[in-house]
């Protein structure tokens, strides 16, 4: 990367940096919002691949827990855990 390039990035990042975090953050601590952000955006980036995953046992989840609910409620006994028998967390992690 050229440093004139280089420059303008810089430039743009640090004048969103102004306008967004004005009267928030003192100036001088400005990095260490910037930089938890560029971290949660590379992991944002890194976990696309399995975004549709994650969010169908997020709704697998969803059901088992009212179901959970329901059972405590009406006492029943014979639920099984969706996590055991149909989802390994460890098959979506590269």
């Amino acid at each position: 990367m050229e440093a004139n390039q280089h420059n303008l990035i810089t430039n743009f990042l640090w004048g969103i940096a102004d306008d967004v975090l004005r009267d928030v953050y003192v100036r001088g601590k400005y990095r260490n919002v910037i930089l938890s952000m560029t971290v949660i955006g590379r992991l944002a980036v890194l976990l696309e691949p399995t975004k549709e995953a994650i969010l169908k046992i997020q709704a697998q989840m969803e059901e088992y827990r009212t179901a959970l609910i329901v059972a405590a409620l009406t006492d029943k006994k014979d639920l099984q855990s969706p996590v055991s028998t149909t989802l390994n967390p460890n098959h979506y992690v590269n």
